[in-house]
This record gives structure tokens, sequence and C-alpha cells, in this order.
């Protein structure tokens, strides 16, 4: 499929390619990262009526310990919170950071299984999130056919713009250009004016060739 498109713009999915090779970690970070700040006073005020204080507390070492980029501390306070409240918002929480470091040590069948609990069993406000991060794992990872499965299974529409935008990386490492296209053009359209993945989205799907 590659021999259907000009020289310069094989170039320019040459440059994305490579981009998405050095930065590739950290925009699923940056992503989660803001995925998290979305949806992180839904969480407070979904649990406020319900919450466990001793849920509450047991959530400060977890936070703590990102604060102070403590792996081994963040997993073990997470893993004692997820053991003796797993229906808690912070219990879900916890768990998300216990995947992103150790997505961040390498360990990625430990981030697989944390953040596939989240997505299965977790509070249904940070399903979303877990999935998206799934995906972008999974990317990471190359395989491609599971992250596309794992895509098809949102059905929250407050995700569905990102879903778009990660599909498109997913298309473009596998050299399908139109389905990128396509996937970032359903990006574009999805979200709202301020959404940092409209602008991110538009970048990539400009730089090849916009829509045709």
């Amino acid at each position: 499929m590659t021999g259907q498109y000009d020289l310069e713009e094989q170039e320019r999915i040459a440059e994305i390619k490579a981009w998405w090779e050095d930065n590739g970690k950290f925009v699923i970070a940056l992503v989660a990262s803001a995925f998290l700040a979305i949806v992180g006073w839904k969480g407070w005020e979904y649990y406020s009526a319900q919450r466990s204080e001793d849920a509450t507390a047991m959530f400060q070492p977890v936070a703590k310990a990102a604060k102070d980029k403590d792996a081994k501390a963040v997993e073990a306070t997470a893993k004692a919170l997820i053991d003796k409240h797993p229906a808690s918002f912070f219990a879900s929480d916890a768990a998300l950071y216990s995947a992103k470091f150790a997505f961040e040590a390498g360990r990625t069948a430990e981030a697989r299984e944390r953040l596939e609990w989240v997505m299965n069993k977790g509070v249904r406000e940070l399903q979303g999130v877990a999935r998206l991060r799934l995906a972008a794992v999974l990317l990471d990872e190359k395989k491609h056919a599971e992250a596309l499965l794992v895509l098809d299974g949102n059905k929250d529409d407050a995700f569905a713009a990102s879903a778009a935008d990660l599909r498109g990386d997913i298309m473009l490492t596998q050299n399908r250009i139109d389905e990128a296209r396509a996937a970032y053009k359903t990006a574009v359209d999805k979200s709202e004016p301020r959404n940092p993945i409209k602008q991110l989205a538009e970048a990539k799907l400009n730089a090849l060739g916009g829509t045709k």
C-alpha cells in the first residue's frame, strides 16, 4: 500500500513513526494524566456519599508514594488498599497508579493486569481511563490486534475522541494510512475545541496530508 503514496508523504509518515518511537511512552503518560485530572472530580463526587474513611486513609500513602516516585511503596500500598476495599473509588485509582509505575519500570505484564482489573472490576468512572491506558500499553508492545479489540469495547462517548486518536496511532504503525487518517478525523470531529486531543489529532492528520 505504501507505493500508492509519493516520496514526500512517505517521508512524513516515517517522521511520525520515528516521533512515536521516541515519544510514545511520554504521550501515553500525558494522556493518562489528563484523563485522571478530568475524571478525578467526578470520582470524588461519586464517592462522597458512600466513601469509607478507612479507604480514604489508605489512599494517602499511595498518593504520597506516587508523589515521591517510590515505585515499591506505590505497589505495596496500592495492593493493600485493593485487597481490603476493592469496590472503592480509591482502590481503582490506586490500581491506575500501580499500573503506571509498573509500566515505567518495564513490567508490562503487571501493568496490564492492574489495568484489566480496573477495566473489568473497577468503578465505572475509571474504567474508560484503564481501557485507553491498556490499549496504549498493548500498542507499545506492538500487540496491535489486541489493542484494537480493547478499543472496540469502549462505549463511553467521553472517551470516543481519545480512543479514535489511539486507533489512528495503531493503524499508522501498521502502515494502514487511509485508516489512520479516518481515525484521526474521527478524533478531531468528536473532540471539544479545548480538548488537547483535538490539536494532537489535527497535527497528525495534517502530517499525513489531511483528509483526501
